[in-house]
């Protein structure tokens, strides 16, 4: 090899390895514009993920303390109130009948045997009341009561696609969506990404979520990538109530 091929090679390389950082460092923030169409969603704010005595706060709670969700969350609902901004509650519900799947992934087959998120049917759906793993985290309650809020149908999964949110979105004429709540790599991006799909421009609030931390594995910081790459904007919940107060 003459001395301008290992140039051009060198030269390659050098490129090659550039390369990532530079399209990263050039990725556009498209921004996020708060309006009369906009809407605060929030995934499972539910007891198993924010109570102590929750079933999966041994996997949640270092990321819930670590981020302050719990309080960031209630942010979310006092900001709606506010500003007069619907919030929708869309809320994760396994019954009995839901025992009967043949399949499921790791996490579902984790919730069903540890009963996350468990009600006995659909005759017992209301999220807002009573003290069990699956309904409102209590602090949320009265903002549910008193507030311009909707609980949806549960989704299933993870996504909004077994339940009514977008079409309780679609009903009041909205078009954009402030997304928060748990957890981080799964419901809330699963939700992130549907709603983008659906044709919503999406912001999320990062530490208005929080996700399980094991010993070989981040949720939540796996979910910021995402939320970087496929959402409008990435708020914390300080720039969020400036966002609010500048709009």
């Amino acid at each position: 090899m003459n001395t301008k091929s290992i140039k051009i090679a060198l030269a390659f390389l050098c490129f090659s390895w550039a390369l990532p950082n530079s399209v990263y460092a050039q990725l556009p923030d498209p921004g996020f514009k708060i309006d009369n169409h906009t809407a605060i969603v929030i995934t499972d704010p539910q007891n198993d993920f924010l109570s102590k005595n929750g079933i999966a706060w041994g996997l949640v709670g270092p990321s819930v303390e670590q981020n302050n969700t719990i309080k960031n969350i209630e942010t979310l609902f006092q900001l709606g109130a506010k500003y007069n901004i619907p919030v929708m509650i869309s809320p994760h519900l396994l019954y009995d009948h839901d025992n009967k799947w043949q399949f499921t992934g790791a996490m579902l087959t984790f919730a069903k045997s540890a009963n996350l998120l468990k009600k006995g049917d659909p005759t017992n759906s209301n999220v807002g009341v009573g003290n069990e793993g699956a309904d409102i985290y209590g602090t949320y309650k009265k903002y549910v009561t008193n507030g311009d809020v909707t609980i949806t149908s549960p989704h299933k999964v993870f996504g909004p696609e077994s339940n009514d949110l977008i079409l309780q979105l679609r009903k009041r004429k909205v078009d954009k969506v402030i997304l928060a709540g748990m957890l981080s790599n799964l419901c809330t991006e699963a939700h992130l990404r549907e709603l983008v799909e659906q044709g919503f421009e999406v912001a999320v609030v990062k530490d208005a979520t929080a996700a399980a931390i094991l010993p070989d594995m981040n949720g939540y910081e796996i979910a910021q990538a995402n939320f970087t790459l496929i959402s409008n904007h990435v708020f914390t919940t300080e720039e969020l109530k400036k966002a609010f107060a500048e709009k």
